[in-house]
């Protein structure tokens, strides 16, 4: 078997529709002698900021010689990116081995591409001995192919609207699924999330008696500054506290990811008999390796590429690029998806000072042309169409000057076309 054939045979069992359930993850773990069970580790769900969350645990742990493996979803340019070892992508030929020991049992279950995925990780962790397992939920939580994790804490970052098909239709009903990830007797530690929400969790909590760590009650954050490099906050908790502490990750809703971190990997860290560095998380925040948010790719011209996809992410991406730069010019290269509440988040990006370039991206469910542009013209003129991404991206570059900036975002999918285009900025 050559990487390829392994792509395409775990590729074509994303048809597009969403297997949520536990059933059939739950046959194929019992299969590989239940390695979710042996693991310990933290399990993360939130509408935004998740991703970033594990990624700073991770750096957290690192600097402590604390073994990690990291499950995230989706990728942007590579696959192995999905499954990592102390921040270094899975090789393909583990990866193919891996599959190709457990092929047959994914056959019988009529596994789907994300519970192959999360299965291999379930397995290799074990097979490694990973001290920290980090794993991000897809999507959801109650009935997410990573919910069968035993973790030793978890956390919840945000809720917001999104994918209501497979959700619900409403926050409500979305804080519900999210709550699912909690486990018994297991500390939760819950980001900044309004009030008639977090009550949802907190009765979650409640029943199965899992330790509740409240922002704004056991932990909080002060004094955000945010700039091109880094994102600067005091961070106060019952267990400890760090003043001007700082991350590379740029924004200031990073600092409340962030938060959720630190307090995350406190409890982790107790809950293993381990004794925090604060030395060492000062240090190692302001080396997190997370990809695609608000990351600067060019500095001549300053190009930023942010996967904000939903309202609360767009609405932070937004407020971040006008607080950054309140008088520069800004090239917004927009590709989103169809399925998202287009009018309130393209009324935020109008809210710029910008130039539009309407795209698509590649993605089955990405909106046209037209469905963008029918929408932008109700609050600009200042706009033009492009029939592919990299055909805005190359207009943008042409059309920008030394003082602006170009902002690429609308989904994950966009930003990982940029990515994979290996266009070069000077």
């Amino acid at each position: 078997m050559n990487f390829k054939y392994f792509l395409d045979s775990i590729y074509q069992r994303n048809s597009g529709n969403v297997k949520l359930g536990l059933e059939r993850m739950l046959s194929i773990l019992k299969s590989m002698d239940s390695p979710h069970l042996k693991l310990q580790g933290i399990h993360i769900a939130g509408t935004n900021g998740k991703g970033s969350t594990a990624a700073m645990i991770e750096a957290l742990a690192l600097a402590h010689d604390i073994k990690t493996g990291l499950n995230t979803s989706p990728h942007l340019v590579d696959y192995n990116e999905r499954i990592r070892f102390n921040r270094k992508n899975i090789s393909d030929s583990e990866l193919m081995n891996t599959f190709q020991k457990w092929q047959q049992v994914f056959e019988d279950n009529e596994a789907s591409f994300f519970e192959i995925t999360t299965s291999m990780a379930f397995y290799l962790f074990h097979k490694h001995q990973v001290d920290l397992s980090i794993f991000e939920v897809g999507l959801g939580g109650r009935l997410d192919g990573t919910n069968p994790f035993k973790s030793t804490v978890t956390a919840i970052t945000s809720i917001s609207y999104d994918h209501p098909k497979s959700l619900g239709d409403s926050v409500e009903k979305i804080a519900f699924e999210k709550a699912g990830i909690i486990k018994q007797n297991t500390p939760l530690v819950l980001g900044k999330i309004p009030k008639k929400l977090s009550e949802i969790i907190k009765q979650v909590a409640e029943q199965k008696n899992a330790q509740l760590y409240e922002y704004g009650k056991d932990f909080q954050i002060d004094n955000i500054t945010t700039d091109e490099n880094s994102t600067t906050f005091d961070y106060l908790s019952d267990d400890f506290s760090l003043s001007q502490v700082s991350t590379n990750l740029i924004g200031s809703h990073q600092a409340y990811n962030a938060a959720v971190a630190l307090t995350s990997f406190s409890h982790f860290m107790k809950k293993t008999s381990r004794k925090m560095d604060l030395d060492k998380v000062r240090k190692d925040l302001k080396d997190v390796f997370w990809l695609g948010r608000m990351q600067i790719i060019s500095r001549n011209p300053l190009v930023i590429i942010d996967g904000a996809h939903n309202e609360e992410g767009m609405k932070s991406l937004v407020d971040n690029i006008a607080m950054l730069f309140p008088q520069k010019k800004i090239h917004f290269i927009l590709a989103i998806l169809r399925d998202k509440k287009l009018d309130i988040i393209i009324k935020k990006i109008c809210s710029l000072n910008c130039k539009i370039y309407i795209t698509k991206n590649n993605s089955a469910r990405a909106a046209e042309i037209d469905e963008q542009k029918l929408i932008v013209q109700k609050y600009t003129d200042n706009y033009q169409t492009f029939a592919n991404i990299m055909d805005a991206v190359n207009s943008a570059l042409k059309e920008v000057s030394k003082n602006e900036v170009i902002v690429i975002s609308g989904s994950l999918y966009t930003i990982s076309e940029v990515l994979k285009g290996k266009i070069f900025f000077k």
